[in-house]
């Protein structure tokens, strides 16, 4: 975001039922502490996998979207199959997931474990494809053993598996944050449409009326008469 002409980052925290916008100059744990969600929660927080997050003291969730979309790029620039493998597999993870939310039925222990193995065969197979390599030059210094882009979503896989994992053995977490990308998608409308904040409080103004609304709309709620109530003092209570 744009405020004062100077680069500022809009943060967003969200549910299907609630929505909160934060403005700040940083992007940091400072601003993700400012905002005073993340310090306070104890749920599954389902984000990009960005460091800063991991800091906190709750269960995290990796989206598995954003995952997808750097399998897809691997496997396109580095023709390596574990990427195609895992995408596919992933996918199909989501289906099982989504059928069992749908049908309102349980997940399937062995089937559950059946697919868990399968992601630990594709980690196999993407170290064979990645194997480390030394550089000579490079001996005693930080790096000697330079990755790739493959090797270092790879990885990720290896090392994150339980927060990637999570939507297969939880249903209550969404295979990918979708909400939150939802949300952030009227705050960019604003910004193509009035480009910029000429100040600080405008910007926090406009981010707290925002969430307002969405949370109002989420909820089923006339977003005029909660605009209405809102401006008599008296806003209207969600659920």
């Amino acid at each position: 975001m744009k405020v004062h002409g100077k680069r500022h980052w809009l943060h967003v925290a969200s549910t299907d039922k609630y929505t909160c916008y934060f403005a700040h100059p940083k992007r940091g744990s400072e601003a993700i502490d400012a905002m005073g969600i993340l310090p306070e929660f104890k749920g599954v927080a389902v984000h990009d996998g960005w460091k800063p997050y991991n800091g906190y003291n709750c269960d995290h969730a990796l989206c598995n979207a954003h995952l997808q979309r750097e399998l897809i790029g691997i496997e396109e620039s580095y023709k390596q199959q574990w990427a195609k493998d895992m995408n596919e597999l992933l996918s199909e993870m989501k289906k099982y997931t989504d059928e069992c939310k749908e049908q309102v039925k349980d997940l399937d222990f062995e089937q559950v474990k059946a697919l868990e193995k399968r992601f630990d065969t594709v980690v196999a197979k993407g170290i064979e494809e990645n194997p480390p390599s030394l550089n000579p030059e490079r001996q005693g210094k930080r790096g000697m053993y330079p990755k790739t882009k493959a090797r270092n979503l790879l990885d990720r896989f290896i090392e994150h598996k339980e927060k990637i994992l999570r939507f297969l053995k939880d249903l209550k977490v969404p295979f990918e944050n979708n909400q939150a990308e939802r949300d952030v998608r009227m705050m960019k409308l604003q910004q193509k449409i009035s480009g910029t904040f000429r100040t600080t409080r405008g910007a926090e103004a406009f981010c707290r009326i925002r969430a307002y609304i969405s949370t109002i709309r989420k909820n089923g709620l006339p977003v005029l008469e909660g605009i209405l109530a809102a401006l008599k003092g008296a806003p209207l209570a969600i659920p």
